[in-house]
């Protein structure tokens, strides 16, 4: 029977709820855990979005889990907020959909206290198109979509910018924004929510994706992309991530360990041939 729950935008109002309810989450809770008083009898639940984090969680469920001793929830949300308030309200024990830079800028913006645990994985950010089939087509008076959130559109734009698409005003890190832009070379913006972007493909002329969701509309990032981020030295690594304070739950420390292990690199290099990469290792 199928256990993943999945979370979608209807849902909004009472995970913003349940993060001003933040106090009333306690270890009693399925998804809550306070290093000491954590109930290891219960499954940990994760929230996770689905391609390739609920996958990779899942195989660990189905292949891994049982032998270790854990017990394994996965619940599926379709957003890049609803995971990170599950998580701070108790909600849920631990997430696994996003890179250090948004979660810095996420739990600055919304006050809240959630914490890297280990590296698991990239999804390099990809330049895609259903109009042009060469970035050097791109042309003064087109249309191209990036994702709205503060991070992620900083990389796209250093994307772009790494690949003569744009210039970046000098000086200019992981925090680019449109001002940021020096020369725009004529082409034009649209800001987008990143789940958004793959189904904006008809509407403009080429849209920056995050792996994930690329996966998700059949695209096959290694094929399909105009460019790629590279690999080497990417700071925009995905990680499980808990609330402060319950890093050392049993359950979490054991998760951790399998999302690092040799079973999942092989799972993640077999499953989805390049387009997801292991990234494992502590989070700096």
């Amino acid at each position: 029977m199928r256990t993943s729950i999945k979370y979608t935008a209807a849902a909004a109002a009472t995970a913003a709820l349940a993060l001003g309810l933040t106090a009333c989450g306690t270890a009693s809770d399925p998804g809550s855990s306070d290093d000491a008083t954590a109930d290891t009898s219960k499954p940990l639940v994760v929230a996770a979005s689905p391609t390739p984090h609920a996958d990779i969680l899942n195989y660990v469920k189905k292949n891994l889990a049982a032998k270790a001793g854990l017990k394994l929830e996965v619940k599926e949300f379709t957003d890049y907020v609803l995971p990170n308030t599950a998580t701070q309200s108790g909600e849920v024990g631990a997430n696994f959909f996003q890179h250090k830079p948004y979660l810095d800028d996420f739990n600055k913006k919304k006050g809240t206290d959630i914490v890297p645990v280990v590296n698991v994985e990239l999804e390099p950010l990809g330049l895609y198109s259903n109009k042009v089939k060469d970035i050097k087509d791109l042309k003064s008076g087109q249309t191209v979509a990036l994702p709205n959130d503060t991070t992620n559109e900083g990389r796209a734009l250093k994307l772009l910018a790494d690949n003569g698409v744009i210039t970046l005003k000098d000086g200019v890190g992981n925090d680019a924004n449109l001002s940021s832009i020096k020369d725009a070379k004529g082409l034009k913006f649209k800001e987008l929510e990143a789940a958004t972007l793959p189904r904006a493909l008809n509407d403009v002329d080429a849209a920056v994706i995050n792996g994930n969701y690329a996966i998700e509309a059949k695209l096959r990032p290694a094929e399909d992309a105009l460019v790629l981020e590279k690999a080497e030295n990417n700071p925009y690594a995905n990680f499980l991530a808990v609330k402060r304070g319950n890093e050392k739950d049993p359950r979490v420390t054991k998760l951790a360990e399998l999302l690092n292990s040799p079973e999942v690199k092989k799972y993640i290099e077999d499953t989805f041939d390049g387009a997801i990469v292991p990234a494992f290792g502590a989070v700096e």
